[in-house]
């Protein structure tokens, strides 16, 4: 027990601030509403999310494009590529990829871009039978595990903001999917890695967290206002889900 958590949200607050690009705000265009679209997972591989966004090269007007699917129950990236421009048959490929290594999920969400609306994606992910699931226009917490994946991504202690070449964003890229799986300690799923609860390991780590905290409490009690609950994951995450 180095400090309490909020003492290090400040830190990474602080952090964060520094490294905060500058965003432009977007008008809604009147009549575009559309009913809020439901995505619901209780556990690993049910559903999926998956955008598109730019990574910025030395040359005005030239971006490489980073695809990501993430899995919404656990957060872990289970496909990713890094390319010159954004195209349908790319992203075709990168979920037969997914799905040969991890299964097919049942639903697959994603904004309203013309890469995710493609009939050749389409016809790729209705073959393993998937349902797919778009945004809102012009509504941007639709998407939400997609968004925070590449947010943390840019605002990383290091990111380059600029790579002089494909396979400069294509490297940095790799070794930020292993961190983020393997290493990050998500705040969605009370500080497990991705993969920890991908696999389920985040069991084992939970009761080992569990004793430590226990133990802490029983030396302190004072410190408490009661025995303290070691956080889990939450057993059903989703997008617009109905508040219980």
């Amino acid at each position: 027990m180095l400090a309490s958590r909020r003492s290090w949200w400040r830190i990474a607050n602080t952090l964060e601030q520094s490294n905060r690009p500058v965003t432009a705000s977007r008008k809604q265009k009147a009549g575009t509403s559309r009913v809020a679209p439901v995505v619901k997972a209780t556990r690993p591989g049910q559903a999926w999310s998956w955008d598109i966004t730019d990574v910025c090269s030395p040359w005005r007007g030239v971006v490489y494009k980073a695809y990501k699917i993430t899995d919404i129950f656990s957060r872990e990236i289970i496909g990713y590529r890094v390319e010159e421009r954004e195209a349908d048959h790319l992203a075709a490929d990168m979920f037969k990829t997914a799905i040969a290594r991890h299964g097919a999920p049942l639903v697959v969400h994603a904004d309203s871009g013309a890469a995710m609306r493609s009939n050749l994606l389409r016809e790729t992910l209705t073959t393993y039978g998937v349902r797919m699931s778009f945004n809102r226009p012009y509504v941007s917490n639709d998407n939400p595990f997609s968004e925070a994946g590449f947010r943390t991504m840019k605002y990383r202690p290091g990111y380059p903001k600029v790579f002089h070449s494909l396979e400069a964003a294509r490297t940095y890229i790799d070794e930020y999917v292993a961190w983020y799986n393997g290493e990050h300690r998500h705040s969605g799923i009370a500080l497990f890695t991705p993969k920890q609860v991908g696999d389920g390991s985040w069991k084992t780590v939970w009761n080992t967290r569990n004793a430590a905290l226990q133990r802490y409490y029983e030396r302190y009690p004072e410190r408490f206002r009661a025995r303290p609950i070691t956080p889990a994951p939450a057993q059903c995450v989703g997008i617009n889900l109905p508040k219980q």
